[in-house]
């Protein structure tokens, strides 16, 4: 596979019909910084525990490198989500494949963040959706796991429409905004995801 930083390969773009996913650039900075900033409030009591510091240039050139790094091994995807309108692409969010797995496992964790001014519009469904032909085609993996907190329930909504099931409740699973905090456990298979795309029904 060619990568997005060659200077022989065209970038990797994931694409719905009002988003484009891609990994993040060093161009981004000021867009991902001021999102960031302004949807702290927001995106907090959702993630793990970050200040201002992580919002420095030198900090998201590590991160840029790190997600260049780490497609070209196949262990993670860091990808950023754009709104393509008129030809403007505006920064809303962002959608990570981590943890990949191979041997017998073959599945990826998904894990996903939008913007406060950009959340309640459906983007985050269509850049989920746009990432699945990756994992299941491209990366030809089998299942696609992603937790999320009991009461976040547009997030439930986003893995529902994209044909996610309930497995399980996971005690303790992540440390969010510095707690240990229960998750739901959501998961999509190649099985499944393959019914959906090719007769449009839910199973």
């Amino acid at each position: 596979m060619l990568w997005p930083w060659s200077s022989s390969a065209p970038p990797i773009a994931l694409r719905g019909q009002r988003v484009m996913l891609r990994l993040p650039q060093m161009s981004d900075y000021d867009a991902w910084y001021q999102l960031r900033h302004s949807s702290r409030d927001f995106l907090k009591p959702f993630e793990p525990r970050w200040t201002e510091a992580d919002l420095g240039r030198r900090v998201f050139a590590m991160r840029v490198k790190r997600a260049r790094v780490e497609a070209e091994e196949g262990t993670d995807y860091s990808f950023f989500i754009f709104l393509t309108d008129g030809g403007q692409q505006t920064l809303v969010g962002g959608v990570t494949l981590s943890n990949i797995r191979r041997r017998a496992a073959q599945f990826v964790n998904l894990g996903y963040w939008m913007g406060q001014q950009f959340a309640g519009k459906g983007l985050m469904s269509e850049a989920v959706a746009a990432s699945l032909p990756f994992v299941f085609d491209t990366l030809d993996l089998h299942r696609i796991h992603a937790a999320f907190l009991p009461g976040n329930v547009p997030s439930r909504r986003v893995l529902e429409k994209n044909h996610f099931v309930e497995e399980g409740f996971s005690e303790s699973y992540l440390q969010i905004d510095g707690r240990w905090e229960d998750h739901v456990l959501f998961g999509l298979t190649r099985e499944r995801y393959e019914i959906c795309r090719y007769t449009g029904r839910r199973v």
